[in-house]
């Protein structure tokens, strides 16, 4: 297979390239790197500005639409984003990475539910969403998990009532990234009593400025940092027109959702592990870890190899007829390999790694730096956005036909890198 881009690619690359190194100046300057993972509390401020310089020149969005392949990058599409092909959506992921801009807080509203209302959405709903989301004005957040239904979302117990024209949401969802900073929340809810497992599920749109109906509570990790929290809908209003893709049919909307997560976000994802590989090479080298250790040197090789690996995987499952299996690889692959690259970088560090940056004077005064921060966020890649138990199950399942699990047994796949993000 050919992965290399043509001559329109490289013009839009040099355009991504010049815009980027224009813009981020003065205060975005400053976020450059921040709200990675393990770090999503850093800068808030100017992270949500920095969207809104993004969706005022059109890249937020990049390449809605079916007619996208069609388009020129110059041309905007109908709710205000640039038109761009699968690949230049790949080089603007790629360029953005390299100029190390800020981590993207809209995310979850931009390579999530956007995609989502285009393929089930109403066309009131996209009219009304859209443009913001585009704009880089609404941020949102993912309402799937529950202290009973992580992996096994289908134990979720969110309950939605409808009331004339609002459904009352009454439930607890956890892990939700960012919630404490979101304009909306996408809430998965029992909208049928006494339903079970897959059936009943309707996938609703909820303002989450409700005071006295929505409680956010910060949950603080072994980071020290809070950018998940925890949920509480009591009565929490949303309207009968915002449910997405029909009441009832919550389920398949959600797992339209998850394979959409692993599209060119998952590029995007990679280009941030090589930085991250790269910062733990350099330690090696500064420490001397690797002198007279080839099994410290064959690992460190083999990250890399595996990290190319992933990427050329990833390019060759973009487009074309869906693959049933690809998702749950590709968690599969990224969530060991980035285990294996926090232990590392507390391998090459040896006994200092237990150390870190320490000033009386701080307000807190034992401070994690970025190589203990990667470590400690790593030990959850192979559980959360479904664990690797249930990603193999699914492969056995639906790839390989292997018999299912007994159901007391069984598990469902469930969202978010990072946790609902």
């Amino acid at each position: 297979m050919d992965f290399e881009f043509g001559v329109e690619d490289e013009a839009f690359r040099a355009e991504a390239r010049a815009w980027l190194e224009t813009h981020l100046v003065g205060d975005f300057a400053q976020a450059r790197g921040s709200g990675g993972p393990g770090s999503e509390h850093e800068g808030s401020a100017p992270r949500r500005a920095w969207e809104r310089e993004l969706g005022a020149a059109g890249w937020v969005g990049l390449g809605w639409g079916p007619d996208a392949e069609a388009s020129t990058y110059k041309s905007k599409g109908p709710y205000g984003n640039r038109s761009g092909t699968l690949t230049q959506q790949v080089v603007w992921a790629e360029e953005y990475a390299r100029a190390k801009a800020p981590a993207r807080y809209g995310h979850i509203g931009e390579n999530l539910l956007a995609p989502t209302l285009l393929a089930y959405g109403s066309k009131e709903q996209k009219e009304e969403f859209l443009p913001a989301i585009a704009r880089g004005e609404q941020m949102w957040c993912q309402g799937y998990s529950e202290p009973g239904a992580g992996s096994d979302l289908a134990g979720l117990r969110t309950t939605a009532v409808r009331e004339g024209g609002t459904y009352r949401i009454t439930g607890q969802k956890i892990w939700t990234s960012l919630a404490h900073d979101a304009d909306w929340c996408f809430v998965l809810a029992r909208t049928e009593a006494g339903s079970a497992r897959h059936k009943g599920i309707s996938f609703l749109l909820v303002p989450m400025d409700q005071p006295g109906r929505i409680e956010v509570r910060p949950i603080t990790q072994l980071t020290g940092t809070s950018e998940f929290n925890e949920v509480f809908f009591d009565g929490a209003v949303a309207r009968a027109e915002h449910v997405v893709g029909g009441e009832g049919n919550g389920w398949q909307v959600a797992m339209g959702l998850l394979a959409f997560e692993r599209g060119v976000s998952t590029l995007v994802q990679q280009i941030g592990f090589a930085e991250e590989l790269g910062r733990v090479v350099r330690e090696a080298a500064r420490s001397g870890a690797v002198d007279g250790d080839p099994v410290l040197k064959d690992r460190l090789v083999r990250q890399w190899a595996e990290l190319r690996t992933m990427r050329w995987n990833a390019l060759r499952t973009l487009g074309g007829t869906p693959d049933p299996g690809a998702p749950s690889v590709a968690k599969l692959l990224w969530g060991g390999w980035h285990q294996r690259l926090g232990e590392l970088a507390m391998q090459v560090r040896g006994t200092l790694a237990t150390l870190g940056p320490y000033d009386w004077t701080a307000e807190k005064p034992y401070e994690l730096d970025a190589l203990q921060r990667l470590f400690l966020f790593t030990r959850a890649d192979t559980i959360y956005g479904g664990s690797d138990e249930i990603q193999r199950g699914i492969i056995a399942e639906r790839v390989l036909g292997l018999p299912k699990e007994p159901k007391q047994h069984k598990g469902s796949p469930q969202g978010s890198q990072g946790g609902d993000r």
